[in-house]
């Protein structure tokens, strides 16, 4: 079963959405959560969707969800997600720093 893997980033990313989110509503929150983990599921089931960002990270790959885009490296049986950043922000090699790597 293809696995999705999150980083630290990727977690302090998610967290920072859903309370966004949840300043107006907690279920909106807990709803958005949901929907992306179904959508991360099924990319991990073909993991080289998506655009690839190799100017940002060697091997990474980028997939659009709603306002965000979510940024990921391909894995043998699934998906490492290293970042969910709004698609409002400039987005750079250091975003990807030394911070992105493994949990």
């Amino acid at each position: 079963m293809a696995q999705v893997h999150r980083r630290a980033l990727a977690f302090s990313d998610l967290a920072e959405i859903w309370s966004f989110i949840a300043d107006d509503s907690v279920a909106d929150a807990n709803r958005f959560l949901a929907t992306l983990d179904a959508k991360l599921a099924r990319l991990a089931t073909q993991p080289l969707m998506g655009r690839q960002r190799d100017e940002l990270m060697p091997a990474l790959r980028s997939f659009p969800f709603r306002r965000y885009v979510v940024f990921f490296l391909p894995l043998r049986d699934g998906i490492d997600i290293v970042r969910v950043l709004h698609t409002a922000r400039d987005i750079s090699v250091a975003d990807f720093g030394p911070d992105s790597g493994g949990e």
